[in-house]
């Protein structure tokens, strides 16, 4: 690892309701790791940055990462579904597709609008029984040409979600450049894009980028505090003298002895999807120095 006296070290605060960092992440089953990933909080800044999807990632892409969970958080399970049941036809359906159209078979009379009600036949009162029309399956009608739901009648989706809930993490990004890591710091606070704990449910809260610190990433974890964030059980703060011990994972530079692999190094985030190379990272148990910093952040 790069020496104390030429490198430095961006400390972000990643602490939120939600938190999900998904690693093999599927359509119907969304995992979360248990912290954050490199690909994740890369991603993060390269937001705050504004950087097109399809810029190369440069010197972002080349910190050395680390991640320190000081809450550690729970796990959550979210049972989702999509579409299914019944859903009322709009006006626009009966224009823009012929299918829907032919589905609604009002089954009476319509009636004065006093004594309007559901089924009646009055208009944009027909329902569909269990339709879900998605956009990935519109196609052109072989007659008219129109755009319609090549899917009319689709049962519910079921997909699950995991997340991390009252989670709070302190991520190191250490670079030689401390010129890139100062423009990262600011972008953070200063965001071109809106931000997310690895997904759109989950906005971060309180400050992010809490400071620049000379030296490398074991060192920068050893000598700050606990974020406040980060309490005992009966909601008092977990001071650093009391035994605290968090884990950390610190980016190895190559394959040593005792790193283990990880496929979350950030390639390119492409709009057609992102691409993800190895690294490898060891784990340690920090001892926070009794004289360690502490902080004055927003929560």
């Amino acid at each position: 690892m790069t020496g104390a006296d030429s490198t430095h070290v961006l400390l972000v605060r990643l602490a939120g309701p939600l938190q999900s960092w998904g690693i093999t992440s599927r359509f119907a089953r969304r995992d979360t790791h248990n912290r954050p990933t490199k690909s994740g909080v890369i991603g993060l800044c390269a937001a705050a940055l504004g950087l097109p999807r399809e810029e190369p990632l440069g010197e972002l892409a080349e910190v050395l990462f680390g991640v320190r969970a000081d809450r550690p958080g729970t796990s959550l399970r979210d049972y989702h579904t999509v579409g299914g049941g019944r859903y009322p036809l709009r006006p626009r359906d009966l224009i823009t597709d012929h299918q829907r159209a032919a589905r609604a078979t009002p089954t009476a009379s319509p009636l004065p609008p006093a004594h309007d009600a559901p089924g009646s036949g009055a208009f944009g009162r027909a329902e569909l029984e269990a339709w879900y029309g998605s956009p990935k399956y519109v196609t052109a009608d072989p007659d008219t040409g129109a755009l319609v739901s090549a899917e009319v009648r689709r049962h519910s989706l079921i997909t699950e979600r995991w997340y991390l809930a009252d989670a709070a993490f302190l991520v190191g990004l250490e670079h030689p450049d401390i010129a890139l890591l100062e423009r990262v710091a600011h972008a953070l606070e200063h965001p071109r894009r809106l931000l997310w704990l690895g997904r759109k449910a989950c906005p971060p809260s309180g400050d992010l980028a809490v400071g620049i610190v000379p030296g490398p990433l074991l060192t920068a974890f050893e000598t700050h505090a606990l974020l406040p964030d980060a309490v005992g059980p009966g909601g008092e703060p977990r001071a650093a003298g009391a035994g605290v011990r968090p884990w950390a994972w610190i980016e190895s530079p190559r394959p040593l002895p005792g790193a283990a692999p990880l496929s979350d190094q950030p390639v390119h985030f492409g709009a057609d999807g992102a691409a993800h190379g190895p690294r490898w990272e060891t784990r340690h148990r920090i001892t926070v120095a009794a004289h360690a910093r502490g902080w004055d952040i927003i929560l």
